[in-house]
């Protein structure tokens, strides 16, 4: 018998979204599958939407508020699957993306990660753009955190497929993580396996949703503690698979790339930072400002550059998403319009 895949979805006020991604989940090639959806306590529509697609195969539950990653451990105590497949409210799977994973999982045991291609959208899946980076390849767990944390790259959480073993040897989802929660969890998930087999023909659509998303860490005191927390594990995880030179750069790297997020306003963490990085053997420098947001620095201050170049780009990213939505409601209402006339 084939291996019974869960596909395991929190979501919490997705109610624009979450019926196109259980619509995706459904549509899996692979037929052995089940879909268990958790509300985490929406305020909006969501959970009656997900409702509607009840079935033998999709179950929906709701609970308490309690965040994604309560959410996401909820999903899978009630799972039964022999594999793992997270899946965000907003996100797509491309229809054969499990069966083209499961196929790859015939040649490998099943302490094997296997990840895929994910292309970034907004509205338009199909106007997806798909970046390989240095991750897009098999890798032994070492040299893909080190890759990961020295090149500031991540996989998108709907990447991964992962069998029940190497799920349960990392543990749950770390729910003090309000956000980077995915980041830390799959570093365990790498910690507890055989390394990393990458799926090109595997692919997941990202739907870039914003300030609002859980990822964007902005100037949320509350998101900005949640990262350095992760951060430092991030660090430990790695220096667990591997103390040497090059992990110990690629560390202190790390801790340079995400000062920004910390500097000026939370010198306590600066200040453990720049100590972090001097056991390992570097040192940090302010955060460089590009020469988009010197001017600003030279004028107004560090602040008010900083705060320009991480409220510049949603602003811009706003008005893409907008006009791309109107484009999106501008084919679809063509589409339908071309189906009555060829009903009629």
């Amino acid at each position: 018998m084939k291996p019974l895949v869960s596909i395991l979805i929190p979501s919490f006020n997705a109610q624009e979204w979450i019926a196109d991604t259980l619509r995706s989940a459904i549509a899996q090639t692979w037929d052995r599958k089940e879909i268990v959806v958790v509300d985490d306590g929406s305020s909006d529509q969501t959970l009656a939407i997900a409702r509607r697609f009840e079935s033998e195969c999709v179950r929906v539950v709701s609970q308490k508020n309690q965040g994604a990653a309560a959410a996401r451990n909820t999903a899978f105590s009630l799972s039964q699957g022999d594999y793992i497949q997270w899946l965000d409210a907003d996100d797509l799977l491309a229809a054969g993306k499990i069966a083209s994973q499961m196929a790859a999982a015939e040649s490998c045991d099943r302490r094997t990660l296997l990840s895929s291609a994910w292309g970034r959208f907004m509205y338009r899946s199909q106007r997806a753009r798909f970046t390989p980076t240095q991750l897009w390849c098999d890798l032994p767990a070492v040299e893909w955190l080190l890759r990961k944390m020295s090149q500031n790259l991540f996989m998108q959480t709907s990447t991964w497929l992962v069998s029940r073993e190497l799920t349960e040897a990392a543990g749950s989802w770390n729910t003090q993580l309000l956000g980077d929660d995915d980041g830390e969890y799959f570093c365990r998930v790498l910690l507890a396996s055989n390394g990393v087999r990458f799926v090109p023909d595997s692919r997941v659509y990202y739907r870039i949703a914003g300030a609002g998303s859980l990822s964007y860490v902005g100037h949320s005191d509350r998101k900005i503690e949640a990262h350095w927390r992760s951060m430092k594990l991030h660090i430990r995880y790695l220096q667990s698979l591997e103390d040497s030179p090059r992990t110990r750069a690629a560390c202190v790297q790390y801790l340079q790339t995400s000062l920004i997020y910390f500097y000026p306003e939370k010198p306590q963490i600066v200040e453990d930072a720049e100590r972090m990085a001097q056991e390992l053997g570097g040192q940090l420098e302010i955060p460089p400002l590009s020469w988009k947001y010197s001017w600003i620095n030279l004028l107004f201050g560090y602040r008010a550059a900083k705060h320009a170049k991480f409220q510049l780009p949603q602003i811009k990213q706003s008005l893409l998403r907008s006009w791309d939505k109107a484009l999106f409601r501008m084919e679809n209402r063509r589409f339908s319009a071309a189906i009555e006339s060829h009903i009629i």
